[in-house]
């Protein structure tokens, strides 16, 4: 069972992560989700690959300072790296737009990259389980970022899915 003190932080986490999957989703169904679906598959998706050039963020992880002093490596390593290697795909999907690669590239990426993000969630809540006060000052690439990040992905597999083929 959790102590009162984990609670009193797994609390505001859980709620963050939650408003931050709710505002996104509302900014994507209102906005972004009815200009992407007109568009076509390497239009829709190039936005949302520029998005995730910006996973070089959770190099924060490992950094001391602002990680908190107790985020594990176990979790800190595979989340700043697996970000870092999610960034490095989407250049690669970015790069290949345009040429028969383009649609494997895509799917590479986001297999990829949402695999990272479940895998990231399942090390700190169950994994490894870290104390979310231990992420410091990163707090806010869960809360924030990754719900965007999720949400990105799932609109583009929705789109490569529902995309014709070439």
């Amino acid at each position: 069972m959790q102590t009162e003190r984990d609670l009193a932080t797994l609390i505001p986490f859980a709620a963050s992560v939650t408003f931050g999957l709710l505002a996104w989703g509302a900014v994507i169904m209102n906005y972004v989700w009815p200009r992407m679906r007109t568009l076509a598959l390497e239009a829709a998706v190039r936005p949302l690959l520029h998005l995730h050039l910006f996973r070089f963020m959770g190099l924060a992880f490992i950094i001391p300072g602002v990680a908190g002093l107790h985020l594990t490596p176990e979790f800190a390593m595979p989340a700043a790296y697996g970000d870092l290697i999610s960034m490095g795909l989407a250049w690669l999907a970015l790069f290949a737009t345009g040429s028969r690669y383009a649609r494997p590239a895509l799917w590479v990426f986001n297999v990829w990259g949402f695999g990272d993000l479940l895998f990231a969630f399942y090390q700190g809540t169950i994994g490894v389980g870290i104390e979310p006060a231990a992420l410091g000052a990163t707090w806010f690439i869960p809360t924030v970022f990754v719900p965007l990040l999720m949400l990105s992905h799932v609109l583009m597999i929705v789109k490569l899915v529902r995309a014709p083929q070439a």
